[in-house]
């Protein structure tokens, strides 16, 4: 008998594995773009930084991104997530990887009467007290592989979760640094129109003279009057936009809306990177956060394949329980009547009406899901990247014709200045110059804030250097 169970248990776990899991294929990625990009300051193969932010050598940026690393309710959360994974993992290994050992003691009272036993005297005197004092002990064995792929797919939890929250991280640092830089380029862009609009005014004020003098027609008076309208009414609008901006930098720092503690910030505080490392395409998947809790699910995912595979084959429990019984509580202690009790089960599914089946078929689907989603994090990611590459390319040729603009603009300006010096140009003239100058000034502020924008999202898209970074 004992022989013809060995060889049931040695063919019952020969075909516990299954099928095996199909491993999602992951694209071959020699290069992130179709075509060379032309961009200055690129350092291919370079590793990122832990602190990437601190390439734009602003300690002000550095100051604020480390007090939202270390106060956000967002990355606090992530961090409550990975605890809780991580003692949902201690709890299980616990219960599954040492035999349970329970003690018990229960006192109860029997009381019987004699006759409703049809006996007029009863061999033990009425009403009896039973103390029963135990200790049990019970070891499920996993051969079948159950409880192993239970503890793998908690530990895949934990992983995922480290990984959340490193993306969390991740994004709360880029969000920062992108909203530094919209609110800097903001306050230049308000600068620069409240000077346009203060110049408009001087001028209008000039042309509605010279109307009152007969020397323009009252057309060029109302169009003046129109473009000094607009660019006032751009102003509010800038002006709104800038405290929205102000308010999410409070909320990012874990701070309320209204909070006079943030800093602020100026465009010419920030530089360009010396360098922008960028990672080797073989590395991004390594690198990527998101990318890696995608693939922590999926092992998640494979691990449960195995439990509902287990679940298909036989389960084995070993019990022990040694104890005492007494008609007197001292008794317990040596005068009771000792038991003990050692036992075996085994229980194998036979019908479960395609239950069993069909919940390991949910997990296999469950599992391609996984790998889906794996893949398309994959490619998101690389497109992430790819995008960033292109943005900075175009940001490169803009700001380079942005630049030009403003020195002719310049050189425009300081001809007419000298040129009415000499009596050879008009007052309006001048103030149409310095106009011209500052919308130039604008354009070129809103493409560098673009530059530094796409900057920092290129070395998001890498990664952001997190794996570089002891905590």
């Amino acid at each position: 008998m004992r022989r013809e169970l060995c060889t049931l248990m040695v063919a019952l776990l020969a075909g516990c594995g299954g099928d095996p899991l199909r491993v999602p294929e992951v694209p071959d990625v020699q290069a992130y773009t179709s075509s060379a990009v032309v961009v200055e300051r690129l350092a291919p193969g370079k590793d990122i930084p832990a602190q990437w932010w601190t390439l734009f050598q602003s300690p002000t940026l550095d100051t604020l991104v480390r007090r939202a690393l270390d106060t956000s309710p967002t990355l606090a959360k992530a961090r409550g997530k990975l605890r809780q994974a991580q003692e949902d993992l201690g709890a299980r290994s616990g219960a599954t990887q040492w035999p349970r050992v329970d003690a018990k003691l229960s006192a109860n009272r029997i009381d019987l009467g004699p006759q409703s036993l049809d006996a007029p005297i009863l061999p033990v005197p009425m009403p009896l007290d039973l103390f029963l004092a135990s200790v049990s002990v019970s070891y499920a064995f996993d051969f079948a592989g159950g409880t192993r792929s239970e503890l793998d797919g908690l530990r895949a939890e934990v992983d995922h979760q480290g990984y959340e929250l490193e993306a969390a991280r991740l994004m709360l640092a880029g969000n920062v640094v992108t909203t530094a830089i919209r609110e800097a380029s903001l306050r230049e862009q308000i600068a620069q129109t409240e000077e346009i609009a203060s110049l408009q005014a001087r001028q209008l004020a000039i042309a509605e003279r010279l109307l009152e003098l007969g020397g323009v027609a009252r057309l060029d008076v109302v169009a003046q009057q129109r473009d000094l309208t607009q660019t006032r009414a751009s102003l509010p609008e800038l002006r709104r936009d800038l405290e929205k901006l102000r308010h999410r930098l409070a909320v990012y720092a874990g701070l309320p809306p209204g909070t006079p503690d943030l800093p602020v910030f100026r465009l010419a505080e920030f530089k360009l990177p010396a360098e922008l490392p960028v990672s080797l395409p073989s590395k991004l998947a390594r690198q990527r956060p998101d990318i890696r809790a995608a693939e922590a699910v999926l092992a998640r995912a494979g691990a449960q394949v195995g439990v509902a595979t287990a679940n298909l084959y036989p389960q084995i429990t070993l019990s022990a329980q040694l104890g005492s019984l007494s008609t007197n509580g001292s008794g317990l202690l040596g005068g009771g009547t000792g038991f003990s009790f050692l036992g075996a089960s085994l229980v194998q599914p036979l019908f479960r009406g395609g239950e069993l089946q069909a919940r390991k078929r949910s997990a296999v689907a469950v599992y391609e899901q996984a790998g889906a989603a794996y893949q398309e994090a994959v490619l998101q990611g690389f497109q992430n990247v790819a995008d960033a590459l292109r943005a900075l390319e175009a940001d490169a040729a803009l700001l380079k014709e942005r630049d030009e603009a403003v020195e002719r603009a310049r050189s425009y300006r300081e001809i007419i200045a000298a040129r009415a010096k000499a009596g050879g140009a008009s007052q309006v003239a001048v103030f149409e110059s310095r106009r011209q100058y500052h919308r130039a000034v604008l354009e070129q502020t809103r493409a560098g804030a673009d530059r530094y924008a796409d900057s920092a999202a290129l070395l998001q898209a890498l990664g952001g250097g997190w794996w570089q970074e002891a905590r």
